[in-house]
Parts: C-alpha cells; sequence; structure tokens
C-alpha cells in the first residue's frame, strides 16, 4: 500500500482532497473543480467521514468511468485513476492537474474548488480565470470600432513625460511608437487600457463620490469620469476637499503644520486600487462615501485570482492583476509605488491614527473597503507623534465655530472681498449650493455678511 494515499485519508477533506462512496456526477464536477483551481484527488470508496467502504467493480469499470469523464468535460479531462486495496477492500484514487487553459466545464457549468467544497463560477469569473490562463487580461483587447484619432495625444504626450521622468523607463516622443510599446495599440488600434486612459471622451466607468450625514443623507456629491489619470486627481482633490483639518504650531519660527482627518497617502492608495483593480465590464459605478467618522471605496470585482482576504492581511502577499497594462502604466508613472504593497502601505499610514481602523471584505460582485475611527474619544491635541481622533480635536485647531470648508471660504474671502459663489464652488470643486448653505451657515454664526447687492457688493468680516 502506497503510504501517501494512507496520508490524504488521515489528514481528510480539503481543498485538495475529496472522498466519494460511489462514482456519479458529483465526482466528475470535483475533477473539473479541481481542474480549474490547482489540481486534486478524489477517493472513491470512502465516505466523507474518511471510512473505508470499498467498491465492487467490474473489468470494464475503470474504462467506462474515463470514458463518462472524458465524455462529461469540456475541454475533455484525462485524469489518473488508479485502483487501490486497503485491508482487503478496493478504492480507487483519481488525481487530476489544474488545466493549463482554463475553465473546464462540466455539462456546461463552470466550478472551482473552494476549500473543501465546489462553487460554480459567475460569468465575471468565467472571463477572469480564462484570462489569467492564458497569460493576458480585458484591458489588452483592441477597443471595438476605436481607431488612434479617439485618443487625446496631449494626454499621451504628459504620459510620456511623466514616466520618462519617473526614471522607471524610456518612452520616445513619437506618440504612436511609444503606445505600441507598452501594448496599448495593436495594429493601430488602440486597447481597451489605452482608451481608458487617453480616450478624448469619457467611456462613463465612473467614480461617485460624496459626502453624506447618514447612509440616505446625502449633503453632496460628484460623479468624475474620463482618463483615468485626470479621475484619480478630481477624485483626490474632493476627498480633500470634504475632510477635516487640524493645524500644528511647532518651532520658535512658528511652522504651521497640517494634520489631516485621514493620512492621504492611504487615501490615495485606495483610490488607486480601486480604479486599477475595478471589473470594467461590469456597468456599476466606483463608490466612494464620507462620512462623519469613516470614508468607504467600494469597486465593482471581486479579489482577482487565488488571492483571499486572509492574504491581504499579510505583508507577504502575492498581487494578482485583473488589468495588467492599466496597472503597469500607473507603475511606470510612479503613482504606483510597487505591486503588491498597496495595503501594506496603507496600514503603514494608519498606524500613526491610533484609533483608526482598516476594514475590507467582498460584497455581493465588489470589494469594500472603509476607513472608520473607533468610538474612543481622546482629549489630547493632535501632533506629528499623535495623530490621535484628529476628527474631535480639529475644531479646537482651526475655530470652535467652523468646519475646514468653512475656514476655507474665510479664507478666500480674507484675500478677495468680492470673490463670487460660483469662484468660491470651483476654488472648493463643491456645487454653488452647497458654497451657499456654508456661507448661511457663517451668517448664522455672525462670522459673516454681505453689504451691497450681488453684483457690487462684497463680503464683510465681523469676526
Amino acid at each position: 500500500m502506497n503510504p501517501t494515499i494512507l496520508k490524504l485519508i488521515e489528514a481528510g477533506e480539503s481543498e485538495k482532497v475529496e472522498f466519494k462512496l460511489n462514482f456519479n456526477d458529483e465526482v466528475i464536477e470535483t475533477i473539473v473543480a479541481f481542474a480549474n483551481t490547482s489540481g486534486g484527488t478524489v477517493i472513491i470508496g470512502l465516505s466523507n467521514k474518511a471510512k473505508i467502504k470499498g467498491l465492487t467493480m467490474g473489468k470494464e469499470t475503470l474504462q467506462q468511468w474515463l470514458n463518462e469523464i472524458k465524455n462529461k468535460t469540456t475541454p475533455s479531462l484525462i485524469p489518473d485513476i488508479i485502483e487501490l486495496e486497503i485491508d482487503g477492500k478496493k478504492i480507487i484514487e483519481i488525481k487530476v492537474q489544474e488545466y493549463p487553459v482554463k475553465p473546464v466545464a462540466f455539462k456546461g457549468r463552470y466550478l472551482k474548488r473552494i476549500k473543501n467544497s465546489n462553487h460554480q463560477l459567475s460569468v465575471h469569473e468565467i472571463a477572469d480565470i480564462h484570462l489569467k490562463s492564458i497569460q493576458t487580461s480585458w484591458d489588452a483587447y483592441p477597443y471595438p470600432d476605436a481607431s488612434i484619432d479617439d485618443l487625446s495625444i496631449e494626454k499621451v504626450k504628459q504620459f510620456i513625460q511623466k514616466v520618462n521622468s519617473s526614471g522607471r523607463f524610456f518612452l520616445e516622443d513619437n506618440v504612436p511608437n511609444a503606445l505600441r510599446k507598452l501594448r496599448l495599440i495593436v495594429n493601430d488600434v488602440p486597447t481597451n487600457a489605452a482608451m481608458l486612459l487617453f480616450s478624448k471622451n469619457g467611456l462613463n466607468h465612473n467614480v461617485h463620490v460624496g459626502r453624506l450625514k447618514t447612509p440616505s443623507l446625502i449633503i453632496d456629491d460628484r460623479i468624475f469620469s474620463g482618463g483615468l489619470y485626470d479621475v484619480v486627481e478630481e477624485t483626490m482633490r474632493y476627498i480633500i476637499g470634504q475632510i477635516k483639518v487640524a493645524f500644528e504650531i511647532t518651532g520658535e519660527k512658528t511652522q504651521r503644520n497640517e494634520i489631516f482627518e485621514y493620512p492621504i497617502p492611504a487615501l490615495r492608495e485606495l483610490v488607486l486600487n480601486a480604479i486599477i483593480h475595478r471589473d470594467y465590464t461590469s456597468p456599476v459605478d466606483i463608490q466612494i462615501k464620507i462620512f462623519d467618522q469613516a470614508i468607504s471605496f467600494f469597486n465593482p470585482g471581486k479579489l482577482f485570482g487565488e488571492i483571499t482576504i486572509e492574504d491581504l492581511k499579510t505583508d507577504t502577499y502575492q498581487s494578482h492583476t485583473r488589468n495588467k497594462l492599466i496597472a503597469e502604466a500607473f507603475y511606470l508613472t510612479k503613482d504606483l509605488e510597487k505591486y503588491g504593497s498597496g495595503y501594506i502601505r496603507i496600514r503603514s499610514e494608519i498606524s500613526q491614527y491610533p484609533t483608526m481602523t482598516f476594514d475590507y471584505n467582498e460584497k455581493g460582485n465588489g470589494f469594500l473597503a472603509i476607513l472608520k475611527y473607533s468610538e474612543q474619544k481622546v482629549s489630547t491635541q493632535p501632533s506629528k507623534k499623535d495623530h490621535d481622533n484628529v476628527t474631535d480635536n480639529v475644531t479646537d485647531a482651526v475655530t470652535d465655530a467652523v468646519t475646514d470648508r468653512l475656514s476655507k471660504i474665510v479664507e478666500l474671502i480674507e484675500i478677495n472681498d468680492r470673490v463670487s459663489v460660483s469662484e468660491l464652488a470651483t476654488k472648493l470643486n463643491v456645487s454653488g449650493r452647497t458654497v451657499l448653505r456654508d456661507i448661511e451657515k457663517l451668517k448664522e454664526k455672525k462670522i459673516l455678511k454681505r453689504e451691497g447687492d450681488e453684483k457690487t457688493g462684497y463680503w464683510k468680516m465681523l469676526k
């Protein structure tokens, strides 16, 4: 008796081992799930509690099983089938390797192995597993009916300059040649990645970001669409305009240091992660929600490849990239520092904010990450070394009467007392209606008043 089979039986069912009492369609389903994952072994003649029951077989039984497996799988699987004997009882070991070009189907159904059970693949998972197995990605395919004229040459030139400045790669100034070098155009047809990065017109893959008091009470929101580099910057500007900031005065020369409510590098990493790793075949928008004590980031598309939530919690996880060309573009411009290190850097950044938590999980057909403050209250003033509960202390650091955005309005009016509401909205990256609401708050607090009419008047600071 081969001692290996005894060890498999003793270890029990797992991601790579399953026990079956008899040969049936469930055996073939498991073989397919193993082939679509990382291979595995089905042992027939055992109960699921590893009790050996044995089998009664004819001369042609194994050949019949093999033929049935071949006929019911697409592409046809031909596993290794071995007859064994334990304590005078026959058992059958069926071994299958991971199939090189996935996915494999059983009667038109696609399955994968998760822990010790089989799970049917969704349409998106079928597409992802196929692209991964052929070493390509959706963003590498030509964009339907597109030509190089659909790309903004100015955006591409800015990209080339940024790549060359990063020092990670060198691209010549010739736009078509540069795009060919990075496989962003194929036979002069832009790929999906090229259109997402440099299209003259947005492709309606939106980022929907908003400021909320409760999940149903929206104070302000924006939708950003267009070239992905522009969308990253516009999204970051909006988020920074909505979060609070405290000021710490240090040193003999009275240096003022800004302490943001959330670490800006962590926020940027989460925005990049959502944009780079989202499933662009889904019509769902990226959704970023800014609450009083939390910011959530949702992007369509579950974790790609074999990586799990538990893997992300380690500092040694291996990244799997859904959109390889988009990720490569952001890496070459140094917006993406290093493959597979984003969550490590986020944890490092928020370590300076002891009352902040970082949670993430798959939700529906997407991925949700949340930065959140705990309920703990801290009375000390924030400093560089102690960012505890910036949310609670920021009012003391700015003023007791105004939020950060209100203080920015005050600063802009102090610079120009004839600034218009529309100009304030543009500078603050919010709607005119939001500015009007903020001005009413300043008037109620007797900080600001309007002298004269709308056209010829000016703002007057009361305190």
